[in-house]
């Protein structure tokens, strides 16, 4: 058993609940990872509060870092001992957790948990503004 931040209704923070969840062994295309760090995001709170619905009982936040600890099969390019990073899917506030192999990306040893686990969701929220709801390019200046 592992320790995860779960919601068993929404409401306000007094609704999170730190409990033993069982998480079992990963299935085909699946990691299991143990955390080193988690990040924190708005959406959180939505999710928590209702104003984003979730399936419930749910084990809340939507990014990690940390070591993969076992493997599935067809969990290509993946191997116990590698360091990860992801945003999404939900379920990071956990000691240990399954996911989507797809979902995790392989993390250089240069840059920390902590930095890794606070930057995928906010990296892939300015990589959308910029590169698909408004195309960013550079502006020449014209003298007056």
């Amino acid at each position: 058993m592992v320790k995860a931040i779960r919601i068993h209704e929404t409401g306000g923070p007094e609704k999170l609940k730190w409990e033993d969840v069982e998480v079992g062994k990963p299935a085909k295309g699946e990691i299991r990872v143990k955390h080193n760090a988690v990040g924190l995001n708005y959406i959180d709170t939505y999710q928590r509060s209702g104003l984003y619905p979730v399936e419930l009982p749910a084990v809340m936040g939507m990014e990690g870092a940390g070591e993969i600890v076992d493997v599935g099969p067809d969990a290509l390019g993946f191997k116990v001992g590698d360091r990860v990073a992801y945003a999404n899917p939900m379920g990071s506030y956990a000691q240990e957790r399954i996911m989507p192999a797809a979902r995790a990306v392989k993390l250089p040893d240069n840059i920390p948990y902590e930095s890794a686990a606070a930057m995928m969701l906010q990296g892939m929220t300015v990589r959308y503004l910029l590169r698909q709801t408004f195309i960013v390019a550079s502006i020449r200046r014209i003298p007056c």
